[in-house]
């Protein structure tokens, strides 16, 4: 079992997974006006990224604290 320390890093990466790709799919629908193939793989990307970020909210869900560490 993980400990309150690991709990805390994996929330921390969960948030700038969702955000850090949602803000890659965003700049990508920016950029696609201009350059069409980069925004969409940008697009892509992010939204790739974001839905690991949403896995690992499942995952976090069933993991609890060890009372012992």
């Amino acid at each position: 079992m993980p400990d309150a320390k690991q709990l805390k890093r994996l929330q921390n990466l969960i948030w700038v997974l969702i955000f850090g790709g949602l803000m890659t799919a965003v700049l990508g629908l920016s950029v696609g006006r201009f350059e069409p193939a980069i925004g969409w793989a940008l697009v892509v990307g992010g939204v790739l990224v974001a839905a690991v970020g949403v896995v690992l909210i499942f995952v976090r869900a069933r993991w609890q604290a060890d009372p012992g560490k």
